[in-house]
């Protein structure tokens, strides 16, 4: 079983909606074999709370106007570290850089075939790790604040 053309219509319609906001680590799996519940998820990043909560709400906004389809369900509003869109063909995963290194879904997923993204999307890649890397870097740096 392989994902159905209405999925890949969904992922690459929500993949360029997040590479259009900026979002890091854009990649899309077929996992149609392996569940039952779902076809494909969408895993994307941002740097901070504000550009996740951006990049979901444009997920939504494009799914919504340009292929009729709304979510079943949404998790993770409030802190907006790790939302979760369920469109019930698709399942869409936006994460702070940091979840997205600490949880690493890929290794989950990784024996499922990656499915074509448009350019925009590929051009992503590596960018999570990259920034999770570089805030770790600059917190270290940064005075602790106490008296010596």
């Amino acid at each position: 079983m392989t994902a159905t053309d209405r999925s890949i219509e969904l992922i690459n319609t929500a993949a360029q909606a997040a590479a259009d906001k900026l979002a890091h680590d854009i990649i899309a799996y077929d996992v149609s074999d392996v569940l039952s519940i779902t076809d494909a998820f969408l895993l994307a990043s941002a740097p901070n709370d504000r550009q996740v909560k951006s990049i979901v709400d444009e997920i939504e906004e494009r799914l919504s106007k340009e292929l009729g389809a709304k979510p079943v369900r949404r998790e993770g509003d409030r802190e907006a570290r790790w939302v979760l869109l369920d469109y019930v063909d698709i399942v869409v995963h936006v994460q702070h850089s940091e979840e997205r290194v600490f949880y690493a879904l890929e290794r989950l997923w990784k024996d499922c075939p990656e499915l074509e993204l448009p350019e925009d999307a590929k051009a992503t890649r590596g960018k999570a790790k990259e920034h999770a890397e570089l805030q770790a870097a600059e917190e270290a740096a940064e005075p602790s604040g106490e008296w010596r």
